[in-house]
C-alpha cells in the first residue's frame, strides 16, 4: 500500500477517471433508460470537472487524513492538461476527486468507494 501512497497524483486521477466512469454508466444503463443517447445525456451529468468539484467539496469534512492527503496532492499537482470547458480550480478539484477514487480502488477499499462512488451519483450534490 505504501507504494500506492507515494504514486503519481495524476495516476491515481487516471485509473480513478475509470473507475468513475464505470460506476456511473452501470448506474444509468440500470436506471431504466432506453435510449442510447439518453444515457450518454444523463452520464454526462456526472462525469464532469464541474460535478466532480462539487462532489469532493461535500466529501471534504467526511475524508480521513490519508484521503485528505491523496486529495491535497493531486490538487496540487502540475498537470499538462487543460480542461477544455471548465477553469481551473473545477478542473484541479475534479482530477483531487478521480485521485481519491483511483486510490480507493487500488487500495481495495471497496466499501469506502462503493460510499463515495454513491455519494457522486446523489441528486442532493
Amino acid at each position: 500500500m505504501e507504494e500506492l501512497i507515494n504514486l503519481s497524483p495524476l495516476a491515481l486521477a487516471f485509473v480513478g477517471d475509470g473507475v468513475h466512469t464505470l460506476f456511473v454508466r452501470e448506474f444509468v444503463v440500470k436506471g431504466g433508460i432506453s435510449n442510447l443517447n439518453n444515457y450518454h445525456l444523463k452520464a454526462k451529468k456526472f462525469c464532469n470537472a464541474k460535478h466532480q468539484k462539487e462532489v469532493l467539496e461535500k466529501l471534504l469534512p467526511m475524508l480521513t487524513q490519508e484521503e485528505s492527503e491523496i486529495v491535497r496532492r493531486a490538487r496540487n499537482a502540475k498537470s499538462k492538461h487543460k480542461a477544455k470547458n471548465f477553469n481551473e480550480e473545477e478542473y484541479k478539484k475534479a482530477t483531487a476527486f478521480e485521485a481519491l477514487i483511483g486510490f480507493l480502488y487500488l487500495t481495495k477499499q471497496e466499501e469506502r468507494l462503493e460510499e463515495i462512488l454513491k455519494i457522486s451519483v446523489s441528486e442532493e450534490i
